[in-house]
């Protein structure tokens, strides 16, 4: 992070430090990956990384900022090296800052920062597209082991297990989420949790992600047990249609909530809008959600460098649901899809 981008930060801001409390945001402005890390940043682009004894090698492998390490409570060290440097009026996280540390920042003024980290994460820079480059291939390597060791018969948590056995084997961190393996009437919710559900004939639902140093990916694939039905074949054909052409409209300058738009626009004309019941997509990166949104009144312009995803979905209750998922790179002229998966209808066992 460059003095300019962090100094950018301040623009048209009341207050003269800035209290970092949220680990993504910590991580991003000094590298830091520690679990206690809070940053103040300063006007200026001067950076101080508050931790505690258990960090010291770690802060200092890590960071080429200030570090000082506390050995009491984080807070009271920041409040005072801020009265030392006769700071009161400081922004803070809204989202990220607990009333009780809150409450005990009484001797300064507190001001609200909303997002501002958050808008700068946005666009991503070369080095953090590699990573989650990285991050989608081990996704996609992760899904088709996974596949090959199926069986009809296994349940939806062995199914879970395999994938996320093969994310970390292909050099992932962990899952970026709780990975979703959802059959027949359980794929309805969109967020289903894996459970003791035999995958055998009918519609299964994969929903993965990966973190890789640190960057997430995001992905999801439709698999029929058994030969599908013409339901599911109409099904799959309209949402697949609503994704292409939400990504085809992709591009700098259009906005966020417009993709969204031309999503639900194709549905509709499969009578299908009504069973789409969230959002296109969404940001992602050191975070599996992060701003834009790809929501109906979302206003954010889409810039090169953003990666995002894009997820149209069906749900019917009592029968299944249908959503494909893929991570997209925004780029100069339009955009690249990250994800290297096969989108046609596929079908196994």
């Amino acid at each position: 992070m460059s003095a300019p981008t962090v100094t950018a930060l301040f623009r048209d801001q009341k207050f003269d430090a800035l209290l970092v409390t949220k680990p993504e945001n910590v991580r991003y402005l000094t590298g830091f990956t520690g679990s206690n890390g809070w940053l103040l940043v300063f006007p200026d682009g001067a950076i101080t990384l508050y931790t505690d004894p258990r960090y010291t090698v770690q802060s200092a492998v890590q960071c080429t900022c200030q570090v000082v390490i506390a050995k009491g409570m984080l807070s009271e060290a920041i409040q005072e090296d801020l009265k030392r440097l006769k700071i009161r009026r400081v922004g803070f996280e809204a989202e990220h800052l607990t009333v009780g540390r809150y409450e005990s920042f009484s001797d300064f003024k507190l001001k609200p920062a909303k997002v501002l980290i958050e808008t700068l994460r946005m666009v991503k820079t070369d080095d953090e597209i590699t990573k989650i480059r990285a991050s989608v291939i081990t996704n996609s390597k992760a899904l088709e082991a996974a596949l090959k060791r199926f069986k009809t018969g296994m349940t939806e948590t062995e199914l879970a297990a395999e994938i996320d056995y093969h994310s970390r084997k292909f050099g992932a961190d962990g899952p970026a989420f709780d990975t979703i393996v959802a059959v027949g009437p359980n794929s309805a919710q969109p967020h289903a949790r894996p459970g003791k559900t035999k995958i055998n004939a009918g519609i299964l639902l994969i929903d993965m992600g990966a973190f890789e140093a640190g960057y997430a990916s995001d992905m999801t694939r439709m698999v029929h047990v058994g030969p599908p039905t013409t339901l599911y074949k109409k099904g799959y054909a309209a949402v697949l249609e609503s994704q292409l052409a939400a990504i085809d409209a992709i591009k700098p300058g259009v906005t966020a909530g417009r993709v969204d738009q031309i999503t639900r626009a194709v549905l509709k004309r499969h009578n299908l809008d009504k069973e789409f019941i969230h959002s296109t997509g969404h940001g992602l990166g050191l975070e599996i959600h992060e701003p834009p949104r790809l929501g109906r009144k979302d206003p954010t312009k889409l810039e090169p460098g953003m990666v995002i995803t894009v997820e149209p979905g069906i749900y019917q209750e009592g029968w299944g649901g249908i959503r494909i998922e893929d991570t997209v790179l925004v780029t100069a002229t339009g955009c690249e899809i990250l994800t290297p998966t096969s989108k046609e209808l596929r079908q196994t066992g």
